[in-house]
């Protein structure tokens, strides 16, 4: 990553990940929940790159490192818990001394829709507890982040808040899902080759599995 620059058209060009983090719960039983869609696009990300992910118990989470376009990239799911996700994220910087505007969030969203993603250069927690712990760790909201849309639970009357992110998409979701994991997965692999703010352009509106003309 190059240095990061001080005028505002070149900050954009100079956000391009250098760790890129999913969030999720550790274990089967959270395997597929909403809450861990971050994890599955970096399963996704780790398939596209041929990089092992491997447990790594200094920087509490399953790690790996390789080569993605753009240049050198590692790739992060924390073991943590997610309410303490951001113990990882700060295990990793300390260790390649990354600046934290360099780190990449992926994460569920319950004020997005299904089929929909939001890449954003920084921002609040929006009451996401993984998010909490990584602006506490991280020490800043100045860090670029993709949400992902799981709907919300007030779509679903028999369900609250916490089993709504901690159950499994519906049979009629899977499918969708599916694509939003590969969108999301594509604006990651496009910001590294142009940048986060040219990737916000160009995959913020879009919808998964809509046809791009």
């Amino acid at each position: 990553m190059t240095e990061m620059q001080t005028t505002d058209n070149q900050s954009a060009i100079a956000i391009q990940p250098q760790l890129i983090v999913g969030l999720g719960n550790p274990g089967a039983k959270y395997d597929r929940t909403r809450h861990n869609i971050g994890f599955d696009v970096v399963d996704l990300l780790a398939q596209y790159w041929h990089i092992s992910l491997s447990d790594q118990k200094k920087f509490h989470g399953l790690f790996g490192e390789g080569v993605a376009p753009g240049g050198k990239i590692r790739l992060l799911k924390p073991q943590t818990y997610m309410n303490n996700s951001g113990q990882a994220m700060r295990a990793v910087i300390d260790w390649y001394k990354l600046p934290p505007e360099s780190v990449l969030v992926i994460y569920d969203d319950m004020d997005l829709p299904l089929g929909k993603i939001r890449l954003r250069l920084s921002g609040s927690a929006g009451g996401h507890n993984g998010m909490k712990s990584a602006i506490a760790h991280l020490g800043t909201q100045t860090f670029p982040r993709l949400r992902i849309g799981i709907g919300s639970a007030k779509d679903k009357a028999d369900k609250d808040t916490v089993s709504h992110v901690l159950g499994k998409f519906a049979p009629n979701e899977a499918a969708i899902m599916a694509d939003v994991v590969q969108l999301a997965a594509d604006s990651v692999e496009y910001s590294l080759k142009h940048g986060v703010e040219k990737a916000m352009s160009l995959f913020n509106n879009r919808t998964a599995g809509e046809t791009q003309s």
